[in-house]
């Protein structure tokens, strides 16, 4: 082994485990013909595009390629109601899949959410296919621990989400584990030191935006870091990333708007509102406006010719936004799988003008373009937030997108901490596609053969 061999067995960069692309079709854009052509040649990775960007043909393409090298089967996972999207772009596109509701098996291309996973065997497949697979990102999951164990001996495996690691690295190890890379523990001990010296990555995790305060970047990781990721995952917020044009890729202008109601009633003892602090008195706040917050949006989207998405957290809040709201329908918590599969449905096809839903149930994975309006109550959680308003502010939006956020003066704290994480985690993928690029296209020719002067005096 010489002395460039030896470096090499040092590094910790994923493989390419695929094969030759037997079929990049047409319709695709040419950046998305270049991510998939990438992706079957690495057989296990991930593809970090932003919404809107195409990621749903992109992962038909991906799964026909598997099936033609292999003539084998492949699983699509999807959030709820997805599954019945990706069929129906299946159909559009010419490529045969098939919905699965309770583990029947269909030659080729299954397509199924993620709530039926434990009805299928992981050897009745060739490859894996995971829709939104933000979903790995809930460490305490009984749900990541499935599809990981699922995944973990598939030939071929592909992620892809919008929303990768909103505000924080760490979280990236999620994707890793999952596609048989460096497990989570293994990727924070190779690149992150541990200030409090335990293993512990569960402690208020939530409660901060950007990187846990426990970890941080080991003073020689940052840059092997970013081509660690790069060697597994592409990010792409945009085709000018890559170096293609934009194109139709440019959207609409988005129009955010925040709206401070006051309430009619004040906590015990006080004389006028105050910035409510901690999670408790967050909770109380939500609870003691919330009459005035949901009829502030409700007269929002009083316009009956124009249909709007309704975000609520409190099922009290979706309750009240759909006795306010004539013709408002609520997709809760409580309705069945299908119930709120047909509903999501029926919103997209315009026979329902006003949704009201909490971001947990339906902020992943749906195309709701004709819609140009969205109202939102703030929480801590940027991802809800962002992928909320991007199920409508995606490329096929013709007009401007108008967020409606509605507030309170006690919760002005939870706007501020919300503003805060969207910036970082601009500022976390803007240095994810920058480190990426960097990485792509390292020279790595040199054999450290330069010749160097010794002085005479050594």
């Amino acid at each position: 082994m010489d002395y460039q061999q030896f470096i090499e067995s040092k590094t910790h960069l994923g493989e390419m485990r695929g094969f030759k692309s037997p079929w990049i079709p047409s319709f695709l854009f040419d950046f998305q013909g270049s991510l998939v052509d990438w992706s079957v040649r690495k057989g296990r990775g991930a593809l970090f595009g932003d919404c809107g960007l195409g990621k749903t043909p992109m992962q038909l393409v991906w799964a026909e390629n598997v099936v033609r090298e292999t003539n084998g089967r492949v699983l699509i996972l999807t959030p709820l109601a997805v599954a019945h999207q990706t069929v129906t772009e299946g159909e559009k596109f010419g490529i045969e899949c098939h919905r699965s509701h309770a583990g029947e098996l269909h030659a080729g291309i299954n397509v199924a959410n993620y709530e039926r996973l434990h009805f299928f065997n992981p050897s009745d497949f060739q490859a894996v296919v995971l829709d939104e697979s933000s979903i790995l990102k809930s460490y305490d999951g009984a749900r990541r621990g499935e599809i990981t164990e699922f995944m973990k001996k598939m030939p071929y495996r592909l992620l892809a989400t919008a929303t990768a690691a909103p505000n924080d690295y760490v979280e990236l190890g999620t994707s890793s584990e999952a596609l048989g890379d460096l497990g989570h523990m293994d990727m924070l001990n190779r690149f992150f030191k541990n200030d409090q010296n335990t293993s512990d990555t569960k402690t208020k995790w939530r409660a901060h935006g950007g990187m846990d305060p426990k970890w941080r970047f080991k003073g020689h990781a940052e840059i092997p870091y970013w081509r660690w990721v790069a060697s597994w995952a592409r990010a792409i917020r945009k085709p000018s990333d890559f170096g293609f044009e934009d194109g139709k890729f440019v959207l609409p202008p988005l129009v955010e708007r925040e709206h401070i109601v006051r309430s009619n009633s004040l906590p015990d003892g006080f004389l006028f509102s105050l910035p409510a602090e901690g999670l408790h008195e967050q909770r109380e706040e939500m609870r003691r406006t919330l009459t005035e917050r949901c009829e502030m949006a409700a007269s929002l989207v009083a316009d009956t010719r124009k249909p709007a998405l309704m975000w609520c957290h409190l099922n009290p809040e979706g309750d009240l936004l759909a006795k306010l709201v004539p013709g408002a329908v609520q997709v809760s918590g409580s309705d069945s799988d299908e119930s709120k599969e047909e509903k999501f449905l029926a919103f997209s096809r315009g026979e329902i003008r006003v949704l009201v839903t909490k971001p947990k149930i339906g902020a992943w994975g749906l195309n709701f373009q004709h819609c140009a309006h969205v109202t939102f109550f703030p929480s801590h959680s940027f991802e809800q937030y962002y992928q909320g308003v991007r199920r409508c502010w995606r490329f096929g939006q013709k007009n401007p997108v108008t967020v409606d956020i509605i507030t309170t003066e006690g919760g002005l704290g939870v706007m501020k901490n919300l503003q805060r994480k969207a910036a970082a985690a601009d500022a976390m993928f803007s240095s994810l596609v920058a480190h990426m690029n960097k990485s792509i296209s390292l020279d790595r020719s040199n054999k450290f053969l330069t010749k160097e002067v010794v002085p005479s005096w050594l």
